[in-house]
């Protein structure tokens, strides 16, 4: 038979092995960097405690049922200042539009995919029913979380999802 310049080679036991095993090695490789990523990467549990968010629930039900009844009318307007930092204004007026006095206000802005990145805003009152507050916020998505209170007891509680530019 003429050899027409292709070169013939045996299969043996040993190609089919070393094969094999680089085969497998590398998919173990690719799936260990994977997991890895994926293990590094995580910000933690939605809730600390699922068992007692789920007790809470029924709390939470009545308190939103009750902040629905008081038609407070709550605004939030962030915008960025020249050195990069996000002004917060939220302004809060009852349900006939005067201004609410005697309030304490917190705003949090909290990262949707990673809790490790949530940042709270120090706000101030300006006048009854004003309140400002300037934080290092990062370009991208948050949900801006707002509460109202009134001697410690919470009277008001909102959240939205923001795109910060």
């Amino acid at each position: 038979m003429a050899n027409d310049g292709l070169r013939v080679t045996e299969i043996t036991g040993r190609m089919v092995l070393i094969g094999l095993l680089g085969f497998f090695g590398v998919v173990f490789a690719v799936n260990g960097l994977l997991v890895h990523e994926a293990l590094s990467t995580f910000g933690g549990l939605e809730t600390e405690n699922p068992y007692r968010a789920g007790q809470m629930f029924e709390r939470e039900v009545a308190r939103a049922e009750r902040q629905d009844a008081q038609h407070w009318q709550v605004e939030a307007k962030v915008t960025r200042a020249a050195d990069g930092n996000a002004n917060l204004r939220i302004v809060a007026r009852d349900a006939a539009g005067a201004a609410l006095a005697g309030l304490d206000a917190a705003a949090r802005f909290e990262r949707p995919t990673d809790r490790r990145l949530d940042r709270a805003v120090a706000v101030s009152e300006d006048a009854p029913g004003q309140f400002r507050g300037r934080a290092a916020i990062a370009a991208g998505q948050w949900d801006l979380v707002i509460e109202l209170s009134r001697q410690g007891e919470r009277m008001f509680r909102s959240i939205n999802r923001i795109v910060l530019r």
